[in-house]
């Protein structure tokens, strides 16, 4: 796994468009069905806009009719790290990048894959590098 990467406020800020720093930096959330990667299903690599860890796979990606990308799992388990969240009167799971700590989404138990999650991720939060790019 990569070294961690620890920026500045001004460093982030400079770095993202505001829409990645609401998402990113401040746990954020883009509106469901807006996103420009919900409907992609090109094959290649999602990565995080925030630092370019190699996040999921065009494999795992499905149709889960949520409204964001939804994954069956992350490239690798070390990729991401997941932390309770209990913002919004609810108990969650937080998704962040395991390099930058950046927020992607929440991980769900509604999955269709082997170990039945939904890793409901925000297309601000990725960047997508095509297969043989």
């Amino acid at each position: 796994m990569a070294e961690k990467l620890s920026l500045t406020d001004e460093e982030w800020r400079q770095r993202l468009s505001p829409e990645q720093y609401a998402v990113l930096r401040q746990a954020g959330t883009e509106r469901a069905f807006t996103g420009k990667y919900e409907k992609n299903k090109q094959a290649g690599e999602y990565v995080c806009a925030g630092c370019g860890q190699p996040l999921f796979e065009s494999e795992t990606k499905y149709e889960s009719g949520s409204g964001w990308p939804s994954f069956t799992a992350p490239a690798a388990d070390a990729a991401v790290e997941v932390h309770r969240d209990v913002s919004h009167g609810m108990v969650r799971t937080e998704v962040v990048c395991a390099r930058c700590e950046g927020h992607l989404g929440h991980v769900f138990p509604d999955g269709p894959g082997a170990d039945g999650l939904r890793y409901c991720i925000n297309s601000a939060a990725l960047d997508f590098k095509p297969e043989g790019d």
